[in-house]
């Protein structure tokens, strides 16, 4: 954004502190009337012919504007994605422990990615990696849905869950 002295166009659309447009004049000629109710000229669309600028007290703009950035990132909500590891031998109160564990996850709002790591002749029985993955999904399905299906890559299958609501 230009500011008053940086502004070099020679006129300009301007547009006074109470928001009414007062007509295009020459830069230095709405720099003076600027000047002389103590704010500050600034160039608001540079891209129009010709330019629109409006007077305002800049530093009290950029307060503002600092002061709703801080505002919605404070109201802005993040969301993680959280990872628990499955075994493609696992047994039903493992999983049932690990699925409680998840439910924490997705109750706090965060998405979770459930891994299986196939070690040695477990890559050929990757369709039983699958179905325990389905499982745990099934186990989880009051709280959670399937984000992105099950899928092997190399030599871990993934599945990504988000929280229903």
């Amino acid at each position: 954004m230009q500011i008053n002295g940086q502004i070099r166009d020679k006129e300009v659309r301007l547009i006074g502190s109470d928001g009414q447009q007062l007509g295009i004049y020459s830069a230095a000629a709405a720099q003076r009337i600027a000047d002389d109710e103590g704010l500050d000229l600034v160039k608001i669309v540079p891209n129009a012919q010709p330019p629109v600028c409006k007077i305002i007290d800049y530093s009290k703009y950029k307060y503002e504007q600092s002061k709703k950035e801080k505002e919605m990132k404070r109201n802005q909500k993040t969301i993680e994605v959280k990872e628990v590891w499955l075994s493609m031998t696992i047994d039903v109160g493992d999983l049932n422990t690990k699925a409680n564990i998840a439910r924490k996850f997705l109750k706090d709002g965060n998405k979770v990615k459930a891994t299986i790591r196939m070690r040695g002749r477990q890559q050929a029985y990757a369709s039983q990696g699958v179905e325990v993955m389905k499982r745990f999904a099934e186990i989880l399905a009051d709280v959670a849905k399937i984000d992105k299906q099950p899928v092997t890559e190399g030599r871990n299958i993934s599945m990504f869950l988000a929280p229903l609501n």
